[in-house]
């Protein structure tokens, strides 16, 4: 009998298409890339921008590209973080709308950035990474023990009010510090708008170890992300150590976030937007999602970061604000799509 050839599976055309879209993803970062170092205040051609990189120079161009390299790499490693922080985040609590800004952690590492700016006397960022760490790790831990009170433990809308109140409350303690002193208020104001135009390589190099390890706990755990998204009963029966997995998972996120949110100010809605988007195309397979994520989301920031330098030009429009324009929509079609909530 002749045997002939099965034809391709469905789990054959599964496999190849995160590998597709992980092609696509560091393309857009590429290009991303190259649009950040040749546009701003001064449209720099590709050739002039090899040159610049190469060669060198001490003309006006040359000062322009260089002074865009260390931005634009801060804009990659700050929207890959929140990306990457936004699906440990959204795993961890299986709740969709879980998200840094939202769940009010980027509120928690600004209050103690601004404590330690107040009372401490910090204006480096080796103290502003540890204040921004511990606030980041405190919010997360209140507003999760928030949302787990009552009957149905940690539903998504319960986390998403308590994320809510909490930033409210967060900001408002904010504010009261902020306002009777006005030299910390001049220290402060250009770190909360969230952008990367004061970008510095040594403040880059300090948080990098922190990011590390938050990217090797968010690999660690992708796998057992994957089994907890069927329940912590079935997870637990599969042999996945639920409790470790999710404060491992969890602990990765914050990380990142908390680096994040040191190195560029509180910047909303990465973490939201890019996994529900990478989501759509590959699936929901941490080990494809996180690296996928991480590539979209250093592409988008680095678009946003462009945007805001070139449509107000010469003066530029910060990129937290271009992020908080895009997310907004994106957060309401979550709400009524994933949620059961109706308008």
């Amino acid at each position: 009998m002749i045997e002939t050839a099965a034809p391709p599976t469905a789990g054959a055309a599964v496999t190849r298409r995160p590998r597709w879209w992980t092609a696509v993803a560091l393309a857009a970062a590429l290009g991303a890339v190259a649009l950040s170092i040749a546009f701003g205040s001064r449209v720099v051609s590709l050739p002039e921008v090899w040159q610049a990189i190469v060669v060198g120079g001490d003309d006006i161009t040359a000062a322009a590209v260089r002074s865009r390299v260390p931005r634009t790499l801060l804009a990659l490693l700050v929207g890959a973080s929140l990306a990457m922080a936004g699906v440990m985040l959204q795993g961890v609590t299986r709740n969709p709308l879980a998200d840094p800004y939202i769940l009010g952690i980027n509120s928690g590492a600004s209050l103690t950035v601004v404590i330690g700016i107040a009372f401490v006397g910090i204006h480096s960022m080796q103290g502003y990474i540890w204040f921004a760490l511990t606030g980041a790790a405190l919010a997360a831990a209140f507003v999760y023990t928030v949302g787990s009170l009552g009957r149905g433990g940690p539903t998504p809308l319960k986390l998403a009010l308590a994320g809510a109140i909490t930033t409210a409350a967060l900001t408002s303690l904010t504010t009261a510090i902020l306002l009777p002193r006005m030299e910390v208020m001049n220290v402060y104001r250009f770190w909360v708008v969230g952008g990367v135009g004061r970008a510095e390589n040594h403040d880059t190099l300090t948080v990098m170890p922190f990011i590390a390890v938050g990217v090797a706990l968010c690999a660690l755990t992708a796998s057992g992300l994957n089994l907890l998204g069927l329940g912590d009963d079935a997870a637990a029966g599969l042999g996945v150590p639920v409790v470790r997995t999710r404060l491992l998972a969890a602990t990765g996120g914050v990380l990142l976030c908390g680096a994040a949110t040191a190195l560029a100010g509180p910047i909303g809605f990465v973490g939201l937007v890019v996994p529900h988007l990478v989501r759509l195309v590959v699936g929901s397979d941490h080990r494809w999602l996180l690296p996928v994520s991480a590539l979209t989301g250093a592409a988008l920031l680095t678009l946003a970061d462009t945007v805001g330098r070139v449509v107000a030009r010469p003066q530029e429009i910060e990129v937290g604000i271009i992020t908080a324009l895009l997310g907004a929509p994106v957060f309401i079609w979550v709400v009524l799509t994933r949620t059961g909530v109706r308008a």
